[in-house]
């Protein structure tokens, strides 16, 4: 039994189907079988690898080598006995892993959203009877009964139907819903035009059916995306990539340097609790003990801007992800596209017209596009046919309209009010007797109506059958003419070379007495017309595309539609490719073509396709991959449930917050409360200005750490007294960090930020300039701050005022570089002081702690600190103005090379 449920089920007859399933079509599986299989198969549920307990989540937040540092630093000042040093480092280690704890513990919980979308019952038959039992019960051989309005229960071989619709865009991203049948087909049948076979987590949009359960669980096809989840990679982000290497760096020099600092303290025989005390004192001022705060802090700012802009980032490496995106590889279908079928070429009467408007809401009109009049008998008839030969109904939606059946049909009533023809006004007119509704034999349906005391039918369907049931055709003015069907047929063909799908419409008058019966239904009629509809691109969409494109962003479209439909929308998308643009020479691939690939050949052409077709969830993952294998950071957005794998697997996934299924939702990184595509372009510009904000941070902060260490080494090699102490260090790195670097995260975004490509992932934080510029403030940091610490000693101050006035030295240069740091090209005054004016309360902050720091009593027995007076502070003002001064000249200079 186990290996048979692996078979090909779409191309096995279907009372072969349940023969090999070991049951009965009419009485389905007995009560004691069912108990077997359901004990064999185990229930009809999702089940995923175990997840993470929340104190495994907890240890993780310390397993970085940052916080391996600073938690070596606060042990070995705990055993030097400076408990306040200790203290302080060990407390900000712990908030940081309690901020991260607290983020993961929104992670992705997609299987539980998997498990929860099929807890439904099903009406199934078994034993001889008709019964509902929870969809956890189903076993494979049970019979089960589809009608309207159901959720498919699990994986079924449909056996029997009757105009049986079920909606898959969740799972194929197919835009309508499908028409299916029971008939066997070829085995290597993709899963969207599998349409013997109903898949569990679909609904039944229309009609009814009957099918076996030939797979339950993780064997459904939804089961199989959750293993898909599984196994997508749990990727770094650029930024966490960088981090992680920055601290391995830094790592190995704290320990390189603190090393040779206790060696050369050996060879000269200093005092060995002397020699200790150095060495943590470079160790401690090596460590940029704010960076993962501020890191945490600029990144929650970021968050905190992109919901005012309907983006909900649940992680928060994300926000700086989406400004290093190099692709955005998006699905059609509600993403792209309205997710609204619309009614937007129509021809009557030999003149073609054009509607305007998207979607279900009834803005919009009806324009000839050879400035002919709309008063065309032909063109009302058309419009009145498709609004009565119709079962679906407009309705308010959470505050939007929405369509209450078959969305072709909802296109229909919209394009016949755009008109002028009022549902409620037309079916009060024509009241309706009788109806034959749409079946895949026939491809039409048609409807009888009573007008006054005449009586007509009218009939819509499939163009080629439309016109093999009419016998001529009406013309705008009424009259009856000869019908030409080559015409007719290559109107068709523009509307849908176009991606839109053709309806045709006619109509027959009948005596008073006449009636509606299939034999002569097709018979007889008279043509008035064509609908071509289409699920239209979003015009704010063609938009962002067209900045994303600009900002060096290459937007790819990934959907399960038809090839020619999603050519169409990207044409009107203006997606381009390597070199090319869609209608031209940039071809769309589609899933049997990527199948037949072999990673290294999908690897080396996905770079220049901006379209694929026909994609199943395994492909849309092959592709993200294959892109990312391309050195690509990719970004994926979707709404469905077979977009989940890959939103998973992409560097950013972005899931549709209204139209968006739980399981898309909890697989992604961000959420787009207005399912807006256009909402992208807007968090990857706020994504670039996270990340330049913890690049000045990071520029700022890291020459406070190396003038530190170089002042400590500078020290160990003349051999004298060490300048600052490492509980003095550790008031510098906090304060500064908190009241002057953090003040970066406010920073607004500089012009022109969008006008730059995306910069390159494997570029390091710091590129050369700001390196330099790193080291010359570094350097002067060294020479001011040991420089006046020397002077004071040689005056005759004692070693707390020297030590005093060293420290007041790295806080003001830190405090005047501050405005530097704001921007690497232009000055201050460019950017204008009160732009940010957290900047300029930080320096006051900052200045009235240094005064507490220098003349607070308590303070001073603290950190061995003392008074100075006012000459003093002058000199310290006067060494921060000429940093600030070489800073802004190093601008000026590297902008004229």
């Amino acid at each position: 039994m186990e290996t048979l449920l692996d078979k090909h089920w779409h191309h096995i007859d279907g009372d072969e189907v349940v023969q090999l399933i070991g049951t009965k079509t009419e009485n389905g599986l007995d009560q004691f079988e069912a108990e077997q299989r359901l004990k064999h198969f185990g229930n009809n549920l999702i089940t995923g690898k175990r997840s993470k307990t929340s104190l495994e989540r907890f240890l993780l937040q310390f397993h970085q080598p940052l916080v391996y540092i600073l938690i070596a630093a606060g042990l070995v000042t705990a055993y030097m006995g400076e408990w306040v040093d200790s203290f302080v480092i060990l407390a900000v280690v712990l908030v940081n892993a309690v901020v991260g704890y607290l983020q993961e513990a929104k992670a992705v919980k997609a299987l539980d959203s998997l498990s929860s979308s099929m807890s439904t019952e099903a009406t199934i038959i078994r034993a001889g009877k008709t019964l509902k039992v929870s969809t956890s019960d189903l076993v494979p051989g049970d019979i089960v009964i589809l009608r309207s309005g159901d959720k498919v229960p699990a994986d079924l071989r449909i056996l029997s139907f009757k105009e049986l619709r079920i909606d898959e865009s969740t799972l194929t991203g197919e835009s309508l819903p499908v028409d299916k049948g029971a008939d066997s087909l070829a085995p290597d049948t993709v899963l969207a035009d599998r349409i013997n076979m109903a898949y569990a987590g679909t609904l039944v949009s229309f009609g009814q059916g009957k099918g076996v359960v030939v797979a339950t669980g993780n064997k459904t096809e939804i089961g199989r995306i959750s293993g898909l989840i599984d196994s997508a990679d749990e990727l770094e982000t650029p930024l966490t990539r960088k981090i992680t290497r920055f601290s391995h760096m830094l790592l190995i020099a704290i320990l390189v340097l603190a090393s040779a600092s206790f060696i050369l303290g050996l060879l000269r025989e200093e005092p060995l609790d002397e020699i200790f005390m150095a060495a943590v004192a470079l160790a401690v001022g090596s460590i940029p003990e704010g960076l993962p705060a501020a890191v945490t802090i600029i990144l929650a700012l970021g968050v905190s801007r992109m919901a005012s802009r309907k983006a909900i980032v649940r992680k928060l490496p994300a926000v700086e992800t989406l400004g290093g995106t190099t692709v955005i590889c998006s699905d059609k279908t509600g993403t792209l596209t309205e997710n609204q079928m619309t009614v937007q070429a129509v021809s009557s009467g030999g003149i073609h017209y054009s509607v305007t408007g998207a979607g279900y809401g009834f803005e919009g009109e009806v324009r000839s596009k050879e400035d002919r009049s709309t008063d065309n008998k032909a063109l009302k008839e058309n419009f009145r046919a498709g609004l009565l030969c119709n079962d679906a109904s407009i309705v308010n939606k959470g505050g939007r309209p929405g369509v209450e059946g078959d969305p072709t049909e909802g296109a229909l009533i919209v394009s016949a009010r755009k008109f002028g023809l009022h549902a409620d006004q037309e079916h009060a007119s024509f009241d309706r007797i009788d109806e034959l509704p749409f079946e895949s034999e026939w491809q039409y349906m048609a409807t009888l109506h009573q007008n006054e005391g005449d009586r007509v039918v009218y009939l819509k369907g499939a163009v080629e059958k439309v016109l093999q049931c009419c016998m001529d055709s009406m013309l705008a003015s009424g009259e009856i003419v000869q019908l030409e069907v080559e015409a007719i047929t290559q109107i068709q063909h523009e509307m849908a070379s176009g991606g839109m799908r053709v309806l045709a419409f006619a109509r027959k008058d009948l005596p008073a007495d006449g009636e509606l019966v299939r034999s002569d239904a097709c018979m007889g009629m008279t043509f008035v017309g064509l609908q071509g509809m289409i699920d239209p691109p979003r015009e704010e969409a063609k938009t962002a595309i067209a900045a994303c494109q600009d900002a060096g962003v290459k937007v790819k479209m990934i959907t399960g539609d038809h090839a020619l439909t999603a050519e169409a929308i990207g044409l009107r998308l203006g997606l381009r490719g390597g070199d090319c643009s869609i209608g031209e020479d940039c071809p769309v691939m589609t899933g049997s073509e990527i199948a037949e690939l072999s990673d290294s050949k999908l690897i080396e052409k996905v770079p220049d396709i901006p379209v694929f077709a026909r994609v199943s969830p395994e492909q849309k993952l092959r592709l993200v991959m294959a892109l990312q294998k391309n050195g690509e950071v990719c970004a994926m957005t979707g709404d469905g449930v077979n977009d989940a794998p890959a939103l998973k697997q992409a560097d950013i996934g972005v899931a549709m917050g209204i139209t968006g299924t739980e399981v898309a939702k909890e697989a992604a990184d961000m959420v787009l409360t207005d399912d807006n595509f256009a909402t992208i372009k807007a968090a990857v510009e706020e994504g670039r200005g996270v990340f330049a904000n913890l690049v000045k941070f990071i520029a700022w902060t890291l020459p406070t750490n190396a003038g530190e260490g170089l002042v400590i080494l500078a020290a160990i090699l003349f051999g004298v007294t060490l300048p600052i102490l490492p509980v003095q260090i550790l008031w510098i790195n906090m304060t500064t960090a908190a009241c002057l670097g953090m003040m970066l995260a406010f920073e607004p975004k500089e012009p022109g930020i969008m006008d730059r490509p995306p910069r390159n992932p494997e570029r390091p934080i710091l590129d050369k300039v700001i390196l330099r510029r790193v080291g010359i403030v570094s350097v002067l940091l060294l020479v001011f701050a040991f420089g006046l610490f020397k002077w004071e000693l040689a005056n005759g101050a004692t070693l707390e005022k020297a030590r005093t006035m060293a420290v007041n030295a790295f806080v003001i240069i830190e405090a005047f570089y501050l405005f530097n740091a704001r921007s690497f090209s232009r000055s201050p005054f460019e950017l204008g002081f009160t732009t940010n004016t957290w900047v300029i309360g930080g320096f006051l902050t900052m200045i009235v702690l240094q005064a507490l720091f220098t003349y607070m009593p308590v303070l001073n027995n603290l950190f061995a600190s003392a008074p100075i007076d006012l000459l003093d502070w002058l000199k310290i003002f006067v060494c921060g103005l000429i940093v600030y001064a070489v800073v802004e000249y190093d601008k000026k200079r590297t902008s004229l090379i």
